[in-house]
């Protein structure tokens, strides 16, 4: 039976809760590497200290998709149960990550909050194919997407908001600035709200056969039930995988690797490493006082120290205001197709295809950019990332089984994943020193990898997944 079509401020209401789920990930991707260098991360370790995000999204979303799959009550939903539980755990990692004392705290903290994130995330994606038909269901993923980049937008520009304000974007060595802590402790709070506003507003269907659905649910076990949907999954789904490897590959490299990079390169204001202004002992490490401060070499190379980390905390903060910049290019790629797809069909092939070759474009373009030019690199990256948070899932609801929706979209999640695993385990340092040893040469190959992605979409044929 045909899903009934819903208006826009149903799909707005049950979409909102991705504003919460992007404040995290945009505090997660703008501001995590940024943390672990002020913890004392060499730059070439950042990636490594990533892995914990793809990790968790590997052993995470298949569970949680299969869990919400299995889930129905009459009075609490299917999906809505993970949200809320995803977003107070997210909530309470926000709130203590830039309080982290040591490099292995933020990096576990990283682990949690990931974990949180995706218990969120992927029951959001399968909402849209549980409530929508097929006719609203790029109207929908695309809706997702708006509210995504208003998220991004405006979570990136919030350490550079509050030190507007008056907090201190200073710190003493090892300190994370009380600017990151203030934007994080906004950010948890945003999460929980965004989350609880979709949950109160938003009411899901039970499943069609509710007999049947229990009859399914005593009989189904997680491993069988796992190898069947691999095996059962759609030469569309792999092929889709595929752009998705390079496509996440470049985003990772991005996340890890655009501060330092950025900062280094187009702001001329690296962070500086204790080792250079410290006394050190004899095995090199740099000595601290009773109360656990760094002992500089001299008052000089104190003030020298600095004044370089507050350069590096003001490029930083710049860095995450043009980052947030891809926010609200995807936010505007979103709206335009909000408009058209409320009541137009389109090929969502040549768009995502046109959207990666644009964003590769932009990335290979922050070689060549400037702190006032820099914004154009991340406007042209908005429209790939618009176009990967809507276009993908929008065709691979088309092309799998709607009663294993959350399962389905919990395993396409590897593609997600495994090359963001393949990055942090060493991927992104390899690849981008065969170009070159600078730190921005990284960015070039998230470029050359968006560029490879863009070409794999001639693969897609299935008109099905193609028009919508």
């Amino acid at each position: 039976m045909e899903k009934r079509r819903l208006s826009f401020w149903q799909i707005w209401n049950m979409s909102f809760g991705f504003l919460g789920i992007q404040f995290g990930f945009a505090l997660q991707g703008g501001f995590m590497s940024r943390i672990f260098q002020t913890l004392g991360a060499n730059v070439d370790d950042i990636p490594g200290l990533w892995i914990a995000a793809p990790l968790t999204g590997l052993l995470v979303q298949p569970i949680v998709g299969y869990l919400s799959d299995n889930t129905w009550s009459p009075r609490y939903g299917r999906r809505k149960p993970f949200f809320l539980i995803g977003a107070i755990l997210a909530s309470i990692t926000l709130f203590f990550m830039p309080h982290s004392p040591v490099l292995w705290v933020a990096a576990g903290l990283l682990w949690i909050l990931d974990s949180s994130i995706n218990i969120s995330m992927e029951p959001f994606r399968a909402l849209v194919a549980d409530k929508l038909p097929d006719s609203q269901r790029s109207n929908g993923f695309v809706i997702q997407t708006l509210i995504i980049g208003i998220g991004t937008w405006i979570a990136s520009n919030l350490p550079w908001l509050v030190t507007k304000l008056g907090v201190s974007n200073e710190a003493a060595a090892g300190v994370i600035p009380q600017s990151v802590v203030v934007a994080f402790s906004i950010g948890a709070f945003v999460f929980l709200i965004s989350i609880l506003y979709t949950i109160f507003t938003t009411k899901e269907d039970p499943p069609a056969d509710i007999a049947q659905f229990k009859l399914e649910k005593k009989e189904s076990r997680f491993i069988p039930d796992l190898l069947q949907s691999l095996k059962e999954m759609p030469a569309t789904m792999k092929k889709l995988g595929l752009i998705q490897f390079f496509s996440w590959f470049a985003f990772f490299t991005m996340w890890s690797l655009s501060t330092p990079a950025l900062t280094e390169h187009v702001f001329k204001s690296p962070k500086p490493t204790n080792q250079e202004y410290a006394k050190l002992d004899n095995q090199g490490d740099v000595l601290k006082d009773d109360t656990n401060q760094v002992v500089f070499l001299n008052s000089e190379k104190a003030l020298e120290y600095k004044q370089k980390d507050k350069e590096f905390n003001d490029a930083a903060d710049l860095v995450g205001s043009a980052t947030g910049v891809y926010g609200l290019s995807s936010m505007a790629f979103a709206l335009l197709l909000t408009f058209y797809t409320t009541k137009n069909k389109i090929n969502r092939k040549y768009i995502h295809m046109v959207s990666l070759l644009i964003g590769g474009l932009g990335f290979i373009y922050m070689f060549y950019a400037t702190p006032s030019t820099l914004m154009y690199s991340f406007i042209m990256i908005g429209f790939a990332w618009g176009s990967i948070l809507s276009m993908p899932y929008a065709m691979l609801s088309s092309a799998v089984n709607p009663r294993k929706m959350g399962m389905m979209m919990g395993l396409f999640n590897m593609f997600i994943v495994i090359p963001q695993i393949i990055a942090a385990l060493g991927g992104i340092n390899f690849f981008y020193k065969l170009i070159g040893e600078a730190h921005i040469n990284a960015m070039l190959l998230a470029g050359i990898s968006l560029l490879i992605a863009s070409l794999c979409t001639f693969l897609i044929t299935d008109k099905q997944a193609i028009s919508g």
